[in-house]
Parts: C-alpha cells; sequence; structure tokens
C-alpha cells in the first residue's frame, strides 16, 4: 500500500513543484535552486517505484524503505500546503490571474522571516529525501513508467471473536439493548443466565474466529440452562473453532462451494456480460473455465476475479493473468485472501487507497457514498483530467469502477447523494491487509504524536458526550487533519483554535444540535471544501465570515431548524456544490444575505431548500435574482414560505419567477398562497419523478395536467382548500393512449382537499348513485393508472377519479367516496394493464389496505371488496358505522398478518371467520364501546404475537374465558387500556410464558396484580400508567406488590 500512495503523492508533489506560482515565489524568497532540487529528486525517486512495489513483496527492507519515503513526501506535501493555507489568509479577491496564483504562496506576516522559516523547512526535506535517494542505487531499483496515517476513534477495539463482546452480543440480542459497557465480566455472565435459563432458544453466532478452548468452555457452561430442545449453531472459517465448538464431528457441516457448472455460469454473467471478452469464442470459455475452476466455488471470489477480467479485452490477457498471478497462489482451503488480493494488485494506482482508505469503516457499516467520495476528495485521492470537471463526478467514477470489480456490495440508492453501500467482510479483511500501517484504531487519549490525516468517529448505540477538553486534545495534537468527522457525539461548543487545523478539507459537526454557534476562527480554515452541520438544529447562524473559506464546495445545513438567516457574502462563494438550505432573513434584523447572492452559485448541485420566502420584500426582483434557472445541476428544489397568516403582497411574489432549470428531479412547494394560477414553466420540467405541494389552505383552484410527465413516480398533494379538479380535461378526453397516462406513476396521494369531488373539470354534478356503479366492465376506455402502486386518498370528497386496479402495494382510504373503489372492483384488469398476462381481479395484489368513514360503504360492499385481496397482509377498518364485521367473509384473507379495528360500533364479539386467520401476528382493537367478549373465537388465534386493546368501555376479559389464553404461548406484547371493567387481571395470564412486554393504562378498577405475575419468567418491560392505585403499590423494594414484579428487568411508572 505505501507504493501506492508513494507514488501519487510524488506525482502529486511534481505537479505543485511545476505551477508557474511556486516559481515565482522561489524568486521572491530565493528558493528557486531548492524547489529545482525537490522536483529533480522527487521525479527520480518516483521513476524506481514501480519496481520498488514488485521487490517490496518479498523484501522487508524495500518496505522500510518505502514507509520512510512515504513519510518524507507527506511532510514535504504538507510544506506546500503551508505556502497556500498561508497565502489564502490574504483577500485573494484583487489583481490578474497570475497575481492570484502567487498570493496562494505568499504570507502577510513578515515576508522576510517567512521566507527563511519555509527556506529551513524545504533544505530539510531537501536532505531526507536525498538519503532515501542513495537507497534507489543500494536495492538496484530499475526505473518504470506507469496520504498519511489514518484513523477512526474508539474507546477501545471490541474484537468480533472477543469471549466478552460473544457474551455481550447475546445479551444484546435477547433484550434488544446493549448492556452497559462498564460491567464486569462475572456481572456479564449473571445478566446471561438470568435471560436464558430455563428457557428455549435458537442461538446463531456468526463468523467466529476465538480459539480459546479454555473461554469456549466457560461459554458452553452460561448456555446449558436453557430449556430441553435449545439449539447453537456456529458459523466459522476456521475447521479449529468447529472442533473445538462441538466435539461430535457428526454435527460439523462443512459447506461446499458452487458446483462447477453454478460456478461457470456466474463467472461467466460478469466475465462476459458486462466486460469486453467475446463468450463464443473458445479461447476465452477455455481459459475462464480454468480461472473460475481455481476460485473454488466461491462466490466473492468469483465475482471479484471475473469482475477483474471483465476489463481486459484480449484472451491473451486472460492467459497471462492465469499462467502469472493466479499461479502464484497456493491452493491453501479456506484461504480466499490472496485470490482476492489478485484482483487489489490489478487495479490502477488511484484505486488502489481509494479502497484501501475504507478499512476505516468498521465491519458491516452502511457506508454514505458521498461521504466516502468526499473523504477521497479532502485526502488528495481524485484528480482532475481539465477543470471543468466536478471532483465528486470523478470521485463517484472511482466508486463505480470499484463496484464493477466488485470490490462494495449492497449497493442501494439511485443518485448518489442518497446511495449507501456495504463491504463484504473479506474485502474488509483485504483492505486491513493492503493498508497496513496506513490506518490505525487509536484510542482519543493517546493523540499525542500521531500524523493523522484522518480522524473518524462512529457513534455506537449508547449516547456519547464529547467534552470540549478532548476537542482540544484533537486540535492540540492533529494538525496534519484532512479529514474530522465528530458527528453524533453531543458536542456543544466548538474551541476557536479550530482553525490551527489549517490543513483541514472536511468537517463533519452534523446531528450536534447541542452546538448553537461556530466560532468564527473556524473562517480562517481556507483550506476547507466541506462543512457538514446537517441536523444541528440549534445551530442559530453560520459564521459573518463566511464568504473567506473561498475554496468551500459543500455547505451540509439541511433541517438546521434553527437558522434565522444566512450570512452576507454567501453568494462569493462560487466553487460551492452543495448548500441544502437558504433562509430568508424574516424581518430583516439580522443582516442577513438575499436571495440575490444565489445569483452566482450555479454550481449547486443535490438539494436545496429555500425557507420563508413568504417574507421577502421586492419578491419580483429578489425571485428573478435567485437565477434558479441557470441552475441545471440541482436535483431537488423545496421552495417554503413558512406564513402563518395571508400576506397582502402574497399576489406580488409569483411563483412565476422562481423558475428551475428543466433538469429538475424533484420539486416541494409548500405554503404558498399567491396566485390561484400554477406557473407556466412546470410544463417544462418533464424530468420530475417526484412532486409534492403543500398548500396550507393554498389558493389553487385546479393544477397543470401532470398525466403525461414521462418520469413522475411520486405526485403528493396536501391542503388545498381551493382545489376543484386536477385536470382541464374530461375523462375522455385528450389523455392519449391509456399508456401514456401517468406511465411511471406509482405512489400518489390526495390529502385535505374538502372542495375536490371530481379529477376533472367538470359542470355536471356526480350523484354516488350513478348507474356507473354497476357497470360489471369499464372497458378498455376506462381512464386507470397502468402502474400505480400506493393510493392514499383522505378528506376529499373524490367521487370520480382515474381508477386503481393495479396496486400491489398500499391504499388508504379516510373520509371520501366509495364510487371510485365500486368501480375498481368491478374493472377487468387486463383491459388496462397489457403486460398482465393472465386475468386476475382488481387489487389481488394489494398488500395494505385502510379504509375509515367512507361515504357509501356498507358491509356488504366492504365484504365484496375483500374477496378480492387475497394477497393483503394488513388491514385496518376504522370509523365505519355501518360494517358489521361479524357478517362479513374473513377466509380469503389467508395471508393477512396485521389486523386493526378502530370505532367500528357494530362490533360485539370478534367475528367467527376471524379463526381462519393463520397467519395473524398482530390484532390491535380500540374504541369499540359495544364489544363485549373476545370469545369464543380469540382462543382459535394461536399465532398472535401483539395484541391490543384501548377503550373498550363493556368488555369483559374474566369470567367464562378463563381458559382462551392457555395456547396462547406466541404472544409477546400485551396492551391493556382504558377497559374500565377489568377490576382484576385473570388467571390466563400465567400461560403467557414468552410474554416480553406488558402494557396496563388507565384500568381505573384495577388495585392490584395476580400472584401469576411471577410466571411471567420472560417479561422484560412492564408499564403502568394512570393507574394512581395501583401505581402507589409499585414502588421498588417496599411497594406491596413488588415481589410480584421484582424480577421484571424495566419497569415504567408514571409517578
Amino acid at each position: 500500500m505505501a507504493e501506492a500512495i508513494a507514488f501519487d503523492i510524488a506525482a502529486e508533489l511534481i505537479i505543485k513543484l511545476s505551477s508557474r506560482a511556486l516559481s515565482q515565489v522561489g524568486l521572491w524568497w530565493n528558493l528557486k535552486h531548492d524547489i529545482h532540487d525537490l522536483k529533480r529528486t522527487v521525479c527520480q525517486i518516483k521513476a524506481v517505484l514501480l519496481d520498488a512495489e514488485e521487490k517490496s513483496v518479498t523484501d522487508n527492507l524495500v518496505k522500510v524503505w518505502l514507509e520512510e519515503l512515504k513519510d518524507v513526501l507527506y511532510d514535504a506535501d504538507d510544506l506546500l500546503d503551508d505556502f497556500s493555507t498561508e497565502a489564502l489568509r490574504k483577500d485573494v479577491s484583487g489583481g490578474n490571474k497570475l497575481t492570484k496564483e502567487v498570493r496562494l504562496f505568499f504570507s502577510t506576516s513578515n515576508q522576510f522571516a517567512y521566507g527563511l522559516k519555509m527556506g529551513r523547512k524545504m533544505k530539510a526535506i531537501k536532505a531526507r529525501l536525498a538519503s532515501i535517494e542513495s537507497g534507489t542505487n543500494t536495492f538496484g531499483f530499475i526505473p518504470h513508467d506507469r496520504p498519511a496515517k489514518t484513523s477512526f476513534m474508539t474507546k477501545r477495539r471490541q474484537q468480533t471473536h472477543s469471549f466478552e463482546s460473544i457474551v455481550a452480543n447475546i445479551i444484546k440480542s435477547v433484550t434488544h439493548h446493549a448492556p452497559d459497557q462498564n460491567l464486569e465480566m462475572d456481572q456479564l455472565q449473571k445478566q446471561l443466565r438470568d435471560k436464558i435459563d430455563g428457557k428455549k432458544y435458537l442461538l446463531v453466532l456468526d463468523d467466529i474466529w476465538n480459539e480459546d478452548l479454555e473461554k469456549w468452555s466457560r461459554l458452553k457452561k452460561l448456555l446449558v440452562g436453557g430449556a430441553k430442545g435449545s439449539r447453537i449453531i456456529v458459523t466459522t472459517r476456521s475447521l479449529r473453532v468447529a472442533e473445538i465448538t462441538n466435539k461430535c464431528q457428526s454435527h460439523v457441516l462443512k459447506l461446499k462451494g458452487l458446483s462447477d457448472d453454478d460456478a461457470w455460469s456466474l463467472f461467466k454473467k460478469i466475465a462476459f456480460e458486462q466486460g469486453h471478452a467475446d463468450s463464443t469464442n473458445s479461447a476465452f470459455v477455455e481459459v475462464g473455465r480454468q480461472i473460475s475452476e481455481r476460485c473454488g466455488g466461491v462466490p466473492l471470489a468469483i465475482r471479484t476475479i471475473a469482475g477483474t477480467l471483465s476489463l481486459k479485452k484480449t484472451a491473451n490477457e486472460w492467459h497471462s493473468f492465469k499462467e502469472n498471478e493466479l499461479a502464484k497462489i497456493s491452493k491453501i482451503e479456506g484461504e480466499l485472501l490472496p485470490i482476492l488480493k489478485l484482483s487489489y494488485d490489478h487495479l490502477p494506482s488511484h484505486l488502489k487507497h481509494c479502497f484501501a482508505y475504507c478499512r476505516l469503516y468498521p465491519k458491516d457499516y452502511r457506508i454514505e457514498v458521498q461521504a466516502l467520495v468526499q473523504f477521497w476528495i479532502a485526502q488528495g485521492f481524485i484528480k482532475k483530467l481539465y477543470q471543468s470537471q466536478s471532483l465528486e463526478e470523478i470521485g463517484f467514477g472511482y466508486f463505480k469502477d470499484l463496484i464493477e470489480r466488485s470490490f462494495f456490495q449492497e449497493v442501494e440508492g439511485d443518485l448518489m447523494e442518497d446511495m449507501t453501500c456495504k463491504m463484504h467482510d473479506l474485502m474488509h479483511d483485504l483492505a486491513e491487509s493492503v493498508a497496513g500501517m496506513e490506518s490505525s484504531i487509536v484510542d482519543s487519549k493517546k493523540l499525542q504524536g500521531k500524523k493523522l490525516r484522518t480522524l473518524l468517529n462512529f457513534p455506537n448505540n449508547i449516547d456519547q458526550n464529547f467534552s470540549y477538553e478532548t476537542s482540544d486534545l484533537i486540535i492540540a495534537n492533529c494538525r496534519c487533519l484532512r479529514v474530522l468527522k465528530l458527528d453524533s457525539i453531543g458536542i456543544q461548543k466548538i474551541s476557536p483554535s479550530i482553525c490551527k487545523l489549517k490543513y483541514l478539507r472536511y468537517l463533519d459537526l452534523s446531528n450536534n444540535p447541542g452546538i448553537k454557534i461556530l466560532p468564527q476562527s473556524i473562517c480562517k480554515i481556507q483550506t476547507l471544501l466541506a462543512l457538514k452541520l446537517d441536523l444541528c438544529d440549534g445551530l442559530k447562524e453560520l459564521p459573518k465570515k463566511i464568504e473567506k473559506l473561498v475554496n468551500l464546495t459543500h455547505l451540509g445545513c439541511e433541517d438546521c431548524n434553527g437558522l434565522t438567516h444566512m450570512p452576507c457574502g454567501i453568494g462569493k462563494l462560487t466553487s460551492l456544490e452543495t448548500l441544502s438550505m437558504f433562509v430568508v432573513d424574516k424581518d430583516g434584523s439580522h443582516g442577513g444575505a438575499d436571495l440575490s447572492e444565489l445569483r452566482l452559485l450555479n454550481n449547486l448541485r443535490g438539494h436545496l431548500e429555500i425557507t420563508n420566502l413568504g417574507f421577502v420584500k421586492n419578491a419580483k426582483e429578489k425571485f428573478k435574482a435567485a437565477n434558479l434557472k441557470e441552475k441545471q445541476h440541482l436535483r431537488s428544489l423545496v421552495l417554503e414560505w413558512n406564513v402563518d397568516i395571508d400576506d397582502e403582497d402574497d399576489y406580488e411574489k409569483s411563483l412565476e419567477d422562481l423558475q428551475p432549470h428543466p433538469n429538475l428531479k424533484k420539486l416541494f412547494i409548500t405554503g404558498w398562497r399567491g396566485d390561484a394560477e400554477f406557473p407556466s414553466w412546470i410544463s417544462f420540467l418533464t424530468n420530475l419523478v417526484h412532486i409534492k405541494i403543500m398548500g396550507r389552505g393554498g389558493k389553487f383552484k385546479h393544477l397543470p395536467s401532470f398525466a403525461q410527465f414521462p418520469c413522475l413516480q411520486d405526485l403528493v398533494i396536501c391542503d388545498l382548500t381551493e382545489l376543484e379538479y386536477m385536470d382541464d380535461n374530461s375523462p375522455k378526453g385528450s389523455q392519449g393512449e391509456p399508456q401514456s397516462f401517468f406511465p411511471s406513476l406509482k405512489y400518489l396521494c390526495l390529502q385535505d382537499c374538502p372542495n375536490m369531488k371530481s379529477w376533472w373539470r367538470t359542470t355536471k354534478p356526480i350523484d354516488d348513485d350513478s348507474n356507473e356503479d354497476d357497470t360489471t366492465d369499464m372497458g378498455p376506455s376506462t381512464m386507470a393508472f397502468p402502474c400505480l402502486s400506493s393510493l392514499t386518498i383522505q378528506n376529499c370528497p373524490l367521487t370520480s377519479m382515474p381508477l386503481y386496479p393495479s396496486l400491489d402495494d398500499k391504499l388508504k382510504l379516510r373520509n371520501t367516496s366509495s364510487r371510485p373503489l365500486k368501480q375498481t372492483m368491478k374493472m377487468n384488469i387486463t383491459s388496462t394493464t397489457p403486460s398482465t398476462s393472465t386475468s386476475s381481479l382488481p387489487l389481488s395484489r394489494l398488500k395494505s389496505f385502510l379504509v375509515g368513514n367512507i361515504e357509501g360503504l356498507d358491509t356488504h360492499t366492504l365484504d365484496e371488496c375483500l374477496q378480492h385481496l387475497t394477497s393483503l397482509k394488513r388491514l385496518t377498518i376504522r370509523d365505519c358505522k355501518e360494517v358489521d364485521l361479524e357478517g362479513m367473509q374473513w377466509e380469503p384473507l389467508k395471508n393477512l398478518s396485521h389486523l386493526k379495528i378502530y370505532n367500528i360500533p357494530k362490533l360485539v364479539s370478534l367475528p367467527i371467520w376471524l379463526q381462519h386467520l393463520v397467519q395473524l401476528k398482530t390484532l390491535k382493537i380500540h374504541n369499540c364501546n359495544g364489544l363485549r367478549s373476545l370469545l369464543p373465537v380469540f382462543q382459535h388465534l394461536t399465532f398472535l404475537e401483539e395484541f391490543e386493546v384501548m377503550d373498550c368501555k363493556e368488555l369483559e376479559l374474566s369470567g367464562a374465558g378463563i381458559q382462551i389464553f392457555q395456547d396462547h404461548t406466541s404472544l409477546r406484547s400485551l396492551w391493556l387500556q382504558n377497559i374500565p371493567k377489568c377490576r382484576h387481571l385473570p388467571e390466563w395470564l400465567q400461560h403467557l410464558t414468552n410474554l416480553q412486554e406488558l402494557y396496563l393504562v388507565n384500568l381505573p378498577n384495577l388495585t392490584s396484580l395476580p400472584d401469576e405475575m411471577r410466571c411471567l419468567t420472560s417479561l422484560e418491560y412492564l408499564q403502568i400508567g394512570e393507574i394512581p392505585q395501583l401505581e402507589e403499590r409499585c414502588p421498588k423494594g417496599i411497594g406491596a406488590e413488588w415481589q410480584r414484579i421484582a424480577h421484571i428487568p424495566s419497569i415504567g411508572l408514571n409517578q
């Protein structure tokens, strides 16, 4: 790894030493010859680095030589950065181009003294390099043409295979809470015994490496207390571990790799389909099969090697790979790293240290790709080929190159700013292996003397409070830092001395809500490229002189809801690519920036939210001055008015003047109360994927038709109280072919639009009893959404709209008409979804259905609807006064796992058909005052895991149903609230041996707990609330009820 880093640093130094500005500085400070000599020496050393790389594999002295060289090159890089960082303290705004370049290396303070100081440093580095250069002759290197120690902070490294961490992780998996890190081992062991003794369990210990026989014996003794039938599964890559953990060899299962045919199938898919090779060429096929067989049937090795070969164009290159690199790998069973390292060895130099840098992440960590790319940029790993390129785009290209070679996996998200990924554990091992001494894990108290360039903190689940003293310690001892990540650790104040980190490129302080203000001295770090402040909602303002951060590229302040304004001069930061929030100064009292400062920020990318637009004065002028239509790289735009009362000037604040660029993907408009007409530019935004319009009582009477937007996937319309219709056309108007009607729409939400009775403009009132309800086949002319997956209609009296037979995710209908639902149920689904090869019932693929207070919905209609929903997993029925659940057929809902019944007055007992719901896991019943008994149905719901009853005033839990819970050993959570007739908890409670959570809330007649509480040995949490007569009997150690509940680890009392 050292040679790869050394090579790139040397190349970067040569570029810097060749710059016109540095040549001029050399003349001023009499360093011309030193700069020339330094460049010559670096060039000579760089020429032999490729040969040194090959020799370092077998020669440890060469490895030492490379490490020494790397350290000197880093110091030389720091020296040249010194010129830049000192000079940037001057104002760089005036003068011609050459003058600006020279000022980058020109100190504002005592020029002569500064020159002497830099001269001494340069001569010292020259001497060190000259000494190292002599080693090139000693080792006989042959010339070929072809960033520092990093760390993340942690209290101490928790090895995943240590005995202590295994015990702690078992406790965490049982209790869902990590044990206190300060507990001694004997305390952890006691906790574990208490949790599993007498209980039947299945324990999986994954990827175990601990080969200590004594510790395994101790662990076995801890685990033998489980009930009969308990099982432990251990997975390991070490046969020794398998032998130690299980003396019975018949219980050791040696997993085999893929068969030769399956391995070859996977190899072909990657090497041929994704690459340049011809799968019909026998030369490729023959050598490819031989290489595939050497991968041992291991999918990761196959994917990695095939990904490397996919970039090689000739069969000769494949053959060379097999005969040379692959032939050197000894076929040791289970040893994959040498095979994986072949792919690393074939990486270009610039990708090698990008990959090795990822060793800093913990194993199985979900990596944010944009942050990773910004780390690479801060370390200088990313190089521009020409000036107009974005470093982030180049870095994202690097990431995609590594993806194609299978160095990352589980990639999620489409755009870089939303994308995440993981590294396979073996790839992480490889990164650790090749990084060597380049990275280390250090304790925050042992930072002194560390030439760290990256310091990453990865918060765990335990709250951290990062002390002011610790931050001072970092600043004092880590002056070479390029990356400092201190998010989510409870920082409340940043030391003014942070300006001493003069090389810092990346500073992440996000998700620290205690930070209220940043020191003004932070503006002295002119090298800063990224400042992350997202979720610092206590932050009141940004530094006043932020314009001095002339290199700032990313300013993250998303969800900084405490910000009152933006500082004047922010518009001078023309390199900005990220500005996630721009806050308009409400009353001008803070002297904040106005919208005109956005005019020149045309490199902005990703997301921009502009808030307090309702307070803009001279709105027409300022809106135009924001120049949104020139910001071609923006993907997401939020326009937020934040005005609670009508503004007389709203009519002057036309949306027409806030026209964005057509490249926009997401548009969110909220709080607009001005024009009744939507701006004309919306029709040009045909690349929109997401549209959200929240009116807060806005004046729009209709919206433009979005039906032809080819990319639109999400459409959300909320709180437009004046909205009457969505589309000027009639149902059979100019919508074109059915396939072109909302061709990509997946999610539609219409909420709180009380005047919208029809989707289309119409002069004829629509009666809910229209004969159209009786149509048995709506036919191909009926307008329907072709690929809608989820639909929400709430508080909108829609009686006429496009239909939705192909929903396959969620349908939520509340306070609306039943007419579109009835029409949809009577459709022939094949008439509107040509891609469906066979006829099926409308909504037969729906997974979740919520229905509440639907006009015209009776028992028969709902029952008829449910017969179609054979894929349904979640059902909520609420506020349906005319519905009698007893008269419905539930048997088709065989896949239902969650059922919620709220405010159904006619519900007297549970419907008999519920007993057919064998997959039911959750049942919640709220506000059903007619419900008197759970019997006889409840005793058949034996797979139930969560049961909740609230606000049922006539319900009797005790009495004749004493046996109903005897079979309910699956129940994990029971919630009883506001049940006046519950005078005592019944005896059936004792049978809930797997119950983990019990909530007793507002049971006014419950005065004591039964002795059977002691039988609830799995109970982890008991909540008693709004029952004062019971709560006063439960204080720890002294309450009359304490002995019945003392075994429960966590008890919540409202008192």
